[in-house]
């Protein structure tokens, strides 16, 4: 036998179970990726039918039928879907902004080891995440402060999310002390500290609770539908709401179910587009966030 055949390195071989589990796991992956496939097909493919041909239609759709821009013409004509946008733009920037800020600051607060109110607040905001009061009296404490009918009863009473709170906080603990230490000596103060010594260093776990604020603000329609009451300051959710319960659309009748589509298409790719450039920092900034500490 020769030396380079004595060298080869030996496969390594996988037990019979764990070569069935992974098969099994790739199989399930697969079902679960055309489960989710599916619908989101069938609605871009009504997006882009006519609207008669779909009528006469039953069943899933994999292609649209006699294809038209028809039911986008009819969204873009709609007032009430680009006045949503801007509401919802709003909500959605100004919404992440303060809650990135507030989040950041609870969050350093609670992971400094000398803090002597550590532990008690820990506990309180812990607590708060597992009980609330409820709808109603959430409802009349907004209302009490002023909120209602007002767009910042949409983002100041969420300003911070507990989940995320843990996550950021877990994160922070991660950053070595003498990094902090060093900052003090050199006359960094707290806020410097935090923005632009630990805050760079957490960016996987700032990236993924910075999305999920968004898609919540993005997705959020209960809390407008309690206290917007002027439909100029409906945001994008609400709209669709109406247009997809109410068929609220000034189109005609055999229109309304590729409007329909159409508004779900319009209302969902932006912020789908967001998911590709967090999505590096998805996996890494959720472990390093709940795993530590």
């Amino acid at each position: 036998m020769s030396q380079s055949a004595e060298k080869r390195p030996r496969a390594i071989r996988i037990p019979l179970g764990e070569r069935i589990f992974y098969h099994v796991d790739a199989v399930l992956l697969i079902f679960l990726c055309v489960l989710i496939l599916i619908p989101l097909i069938h609605v871009l493919a009504g997006s882009f039918s006519d609207g008669m041909s779909y009528m006469g239609h039953s069943g899933l759709l994999f292609w649209p039928l006699n294809p038209t821009l028809d039911a986008y013409r009819a969204v873009i004509r709609n007032q009430n879907i680009w006045t949503g946008y801007v509401n919802t733009l709003f909500i959605v920037v100004v919404g992440t902004l303060l809650n990135m800020l507030f989040t950041l600051v609870a969050a350093y607060v609670l992971s400094r080891k000398n803090y002597m109110l550590k532990r008690i607040f820990t506990i309180l905001v812990v607590f708060s995440m597992y009980f609330s009061g409820g709808m109603i009296p959430f409802f009349l404490v907004v209302k009490g402060v002023g909120l209602y009918k007002s767009t910042w009863a949409l983002i100041i009473p969420s300003l911070v999310n507990v989940f995320n709170l843990i996550i950021m906080r877990t994160a922070m603990t991660g950053v070595p002390d003498s990094l902090e230490e060093s900052a003090q000596l050199d006359g960094a103060g707290h806020l410097t500290i935090l923005f632009t010594i630990i805050t760079p260093l957490i960016l996987p776990s700032v990236a993924v609770v910075g999305l999920y604020y968004a898609v919540s603000h993005w997705n959020s329609w209960f809390n407008a539908m309690l206290f917007i009451k002027e439909r100029r300051k409906y945001p994008l959710q609400l709209v669709l709401r109406e247009i997809l319960i109410l068929s609220d659309t000034d189109e005609d009748y055999t229109m309304s179910e590729t409007i329909k589509f159409a508004t779900i298409v319009v209302a969902t790719v932006p912020i789908l587009t967001v998911y590709p450039f967090i999505q590096k920092y998805f996996v890494k900034g959720v472990m390093v966030g709940a795993v530590k500490g």
